[in-house]
């Protein structure tokens, strides 16, 4: 008897102590995790709630490499989602101006997603890094990083990544000042989005984001680096007509260039009623707010004292008020 208990008790102890299996199961909940990040990053951007939310999801994906016993392709896996995870806190910063955040993240988004071997991840992990470096006002820096993405062989498999790419690209050349390498990219990435199956399965952060509505985003951004305010003005109507409803803080965005685009133009009054229609919970956006903020300074530089900048300062501190 005493034998027998003492084997009893061994092997409970040994199952006890043996780690769980992660499997599938576990991956597609992270990803459901995943989809509801991207979600909230359409909605509202840049709040640092979504990068703590991210980077904390990211190490819960680790965790799992350590607590349990997995195959070699669900651990590949587990760091694809770790980088995902991390690749949507890299955004987050960039989207809120907390770029030494973003950077960190990326370090850490790269290696993860190196470990992963997934070449979708790559791509969005280096394209945001081309995002990065344009929105710090270093292009050649841009430039380069979006090269990686663009070199990755999913580039070249699938013309829906070329085409985010090349956009990208378009929008870092016109910082640049280069009119004809704008034209060429945006060229290049309107060849390719019409080559792309519509129906080809996707991951769904590409799928939720990049279509003919970001491509016309991305051309109007260009344009409006370039000062060509007719052309930006054309991209952002056509951006505005096609933006789906999930994308709220895309919508904003593309407002506030369309609203800078109409007043380089000398067209004050569309320009002030299209600045004052962004969303007042959107408009403490960093990125929206920043380009508000620009927008009244030009505006005042145009028409010093006139009745349109009198409303318009009214209509700031409205928002600030309703805002606080």
């Amino acid at each position: 008897m005493t034998a027998v208990v003492g084997a009893t008790m061994a092997a409970g102890s040994s199952a006890a102590a043996a780690p769980r299996g992660i499997g599938t199961a576990d991956i597609e909940r992270l990803n459901a995790r995943f989809a509801e990040v991207i979600a909230r990053d359409h909605r509202h951007g840049g709040r640092l709630s979504i990068e703590t939310q991210a980077a904390a999801l990211a190490d819960e994906a680790l965790a799992l490499q350590q607590a349990g016993s997995a195959s070699q392709r669900i651990r590949a896996a587990l760091f694809g989602c770790a980088a995902s995870f991390t690749s949507s806190a890299m955004w987050a910063a960039i989207d809120g101006r907390r770029f030494d955040a973003a950077r960190c993240h990326h370090e850490r988004a790269a290696n993860l997603a190196a470990m992963s071997g997934d070449g979708a991840i790559q791509f969005r992990i280096w394209s945001h890094a081309g995002s990065l470096y344009r929105h710090m006002g270093r292009p050649g820096d841009a430039l380069a990083a979006n090269d990686v993405a663009r070199s990755l062989p999913i580039a070249r498999r699938d013309p829906m990544f070329a085409s985010l790419g090349h956009a990208r690209h378009a929008a870092i050349h016109g910082l640049t000042g280069d009119t004809n390498a704008v034209r060429r990219c945006i060229g290049r990435a309107q060849e390719a989005l019409g080559r792309a199956d519509p129906d080809a399965n996707r991951p769904f952060w590409l799928a939720a984001h990049y279509d003919q509505a970001e491509l016309e985003s991305l051309a109007l951004a260009a344009y409006l680096s370039l000062g060509r305010h007719e052309d930006a003005e054309a991209h952002a109507h056509r951006s505005l007509a096609l933006l789906r409803p999930h994308m709220q803080r895309s919508r904003a965005i593309t407002q506030a260039r369309l609203a800078r685009a109409q007043l380089g133009q000398g067209d004050v009054e569309p320009a002030v009623a299209t600045a004052t229609a962004v969303p007042i919970g959107l408009s403490a956006h960093p990125r929206v707010a920043g380009m508000l903020d620009r927008f009244g300074a030009a505006l005042h530089a145009l028409a010093p004292g006139s009745g349109h900048a009198q409303a318009w300062d009214q209509y700031t501190r409205d928002t600030r008020r309703t805002a606080v």
